[in-house]
């Protein structure tokens, strides 16, 4: 797949309509320790650089007339997928904003295709750029002033996607568009994990099935989007709850590498089945932003602590096909950067 097949919309989720796959997993520890786990997959390697951004910059959803326009009010650290599309990120508020794919999406229907354009490739910064909490994220999208697209991809395909929105405290909205309407559904330690297919609803539907029959007995093996789910629900929920920063972001991790599919697993029959390109880990207490590449030899973090968010800073990025044998903390290896340019 080469970069100029790839529209913002695919980069925004990372997670293409020909591969069913993503996993996200919410683990509650102890002392408001709160770790967003999350795997991206795709028949192919994602590029995927990380970008950290200051506040109080002017910002535009769309390149087309009359497009959202906004002054960022909270400095952010990105995921962005070939330079172009942001899929997914943490403020320095404690806010992870994660798009998953989800092919029952319908972005617009006849109300809300005049309203101010906002592309995919921007929609998940717009969020952690204006946004504190979760329920700040609801309130502006029930205002819904805006309509959502993006370009096509690979014979017109169209990136379709749901996301998962957790604060500080822990409160968490999944969100998804059917038929143009927002669906917000809220939780807080009840909202465990998602994937992708099929909706919220009848995704709990099936992980309440699984949790009557009790997940110590049996639980569900393939890379389907909703054994995924089911074995995401039940493992989280089942691990020893820590305080401790690095030991809940590694619990969280081997809960997360129970749902990823191996890397260049294939099914035959199934050319677009999706294997797991890189992890990411957000810990929402002590702002810390973890990046793991499948193919690398180790897990290291970005501590927006150490960030100047600053009005008027620059823009820090760090290139991740360089960091293949790093550990731990690499702050420090962030480097100036122009902004990314958004592909919309």
């Amino acid at each position: 797949m080469t970069k100029g097949l790839l529209s913002a919309a695919a980069l925004a989720g990372g997670c293409f309509q020909q591969g069913d796959a993503c996993t996200r997993i919410i683990y509650h520890g102890n002392d408001d320790l709160i770790v967003i786990g999350r795997s991206l997959d795709w028949k192919t390697p994602i590029p995927t650089n990380l970008y950290v951004y200051p506040r109080g910059m002017e910002k535009q959803g769309s390149d087309k007339p009359g497009a959202v326009t906004w002054t960022s009010k909270y400095g952010a650290v990105y995921a962005v997928g070939y330079d172009g599309g942001v899929t997914e990120g943490l403020n320095e508020k404690g806010l992870s904003v994660n798009g998953l794919f989800c092919k029952g999406t319908v972005y617009d229907n006849d109300s809300t295709v005049g309203r101010p354009p906002m592309s995919l490739a921007v929609f998940t910064a717009w969020l952690l750029d204006m946004n504190a909490t979760t329920d700040e994220v609801i309130d502006v999208l029930r205002k819904h002033d805006f309509s959502l697209t993006g370009a096509t991809f690979d014979d017109d395909t169209t990136s379709t996607l749901h996301w998962g929105v957790t604060d500080a405290s822990g409160h968490t909205a999944v969100i998804e568009f059917d038929h143009g309407d927002i669906k917000i559904y809220e939780g807080t330690t009840d909202m465990h994990a998602m994937t992708n297919d099929p909706s919220w609803p009848q995704m709990q539907a099936i992980v309440n099935y699984w949790q009557k029959i009790g997940g110590s007995n049996a639980l569900p093996g393939t890379v389907s989007s909703p054994d995924r789910c089911v074995r995401a629900n039940y493992f989280v929920t089942h691990v020893e709850k820590t305080g401790d920063a690095d030991l809940g972001v590694s619990i969280a991790r081997t809960v997360l590498f129970n749902c990823c599919v191996p890397y260049t697993y294939t099914v035959e029959g199934e050319p677009n089945v999706s294997s797991t390109q890189w992890r990411s880990f957000s810990n929402l207490r002590d702002l810390r932003y973890y990046f793991d590449v499948a193919v690398a030899n180790g897990l290291y973090y970005i501590d927006l602590n150490k960030c100047d968010f600053r009005k008027g800073a620059s823009v820090m990025k760090l290139v991740t096909a360089d960091m293949l044998n790093a550990c731990g903390d690499q702050t420090t290896m962030l480097q100036p950067a122009a902004p990314f340019t958004p592909m919309y």
